[in-house]
């Protein structure tokens, strides 16, 4: 999502780990439910997508990439689910207040939402270096747009007796990042406070609100920010179970917050980093 910004070169994008490969499971575990998800033409939003879309729920996806997103709602319809695409930039209220419009007209209710969508920038630096317009687009993106996603969807989720909201944080939000990305990591950390402040203030409103903090993932926003193999390495080198993880395993972390599964899980910061924030050294390589 939003890879025009990007200005670095692209590398060679790593291949995802085809899963999805069965029909839906009408009687899956989020049979009978709704799910918005933003960011849903690639990466952690894609894989997430067509999983909960195989365990029986219905899928609004997002995201400012329509061909992708058309792609992946086709998919789902393919393998028998049901899917609608609709085309919005988070960071503007009008076009997030539309998204749940749509998905209550669509499927006619709103029981999960996971606001996923979000940009990593390649001038973001430190503070000295990083410009304003890197700062606010960020922030727009990853911080103002989960706060849109909840200010609109909560109501909606509401009107359908409760439910689930998943946020994408980031492991960078629980420990400094390895380089410089203060916007990145400032925005991730913006998201973890408010994933607990909106746990608490509907705790008792049946809505679960979680954060969802990924580690280092093979995906093509990662890739176009690790452009070169001294930079992958220098990550590696700090990851317990010596790679980076895969889209499709956060994807089934989300699963789980989504589901019924976790039912008494609010305010959660669900880390699924490979053990990289349990970590102080490098572990040593007994094989």
């Amino acid at each position: 999502m939003f890879s025009n910004i990007f200005k670095v070169q692209t590398t060679k994008v790593f291949t995802q780990r085809l899963f999805f490969t069965t029909t839906v499971n009408k009687n899956g575990r989020l049979s009978g439910k709704v799910a918005l998800i933003t960011g849903a033409s690639d990466g952690v939003g894609k894989e997430s997508s067509l999983l909960f879309a195989k365990e029986g729920a219905k899928i609004l996806l997002v995201d400012i990439n329509e061909a992708k997103g058309k792609q992946v709602a086709d998919q789902i319809k393919t393998l028998g689910g049901e899917a609608y695409f609709f085309r919005a930039d988070v960071s503007k209220a009008e076009d997030c207040k539309q998204m749940v419009e749509v998905a209550e007209k669509t499927f006619g209710k709103l029981n999960i939402l996971f606001n996923n969508a979000g940009i990593m920038i390649s001038d973001d630096d430190d503070s000295v270096k990083t410009t304003e317009a890197v700062w606010d687009q960020t922030m727009n993106v990853n911080l103002k747009g989960v706060f849109l996603g909840c200010k609109f969807g909560i109501p909606a989720i509401l009107r359908a007796g409760g439910g689930s909201i998943i946020n994408t944080a980031s492991f960078v939000a629980c420990m400094g990042a390895a380089t410089p990305q203060i916007a990145y990591t400032a925005s991730k950390g913006g998201v973890l406070a408010m994933t607990r402040e909106l746990a608490v203030i509907h705790a008792r409103e049946k809505i679960r609100v979680n954060a969802l903090c990924p580690g280092p993932l093979r995906t093509e926003l990662l890739d176009k920010f690790l452009d070169t193999p001294e930079k992958r390495n220098r990550r590696l080198v700090h990851l317990p179970m010596g790679r980076f993880g895969q889209a499709d395993e956060v994807a089934k972390g989300a699963l789980f917050l989504a589901s019924d599964d976790s039912s008494y899980v609010t305010g959660s910061t669900f880390l699924v980093d490979g053990g990289l924030t349990a970590a102080y050294v490098t572990p040593i390589d007994k094989n």
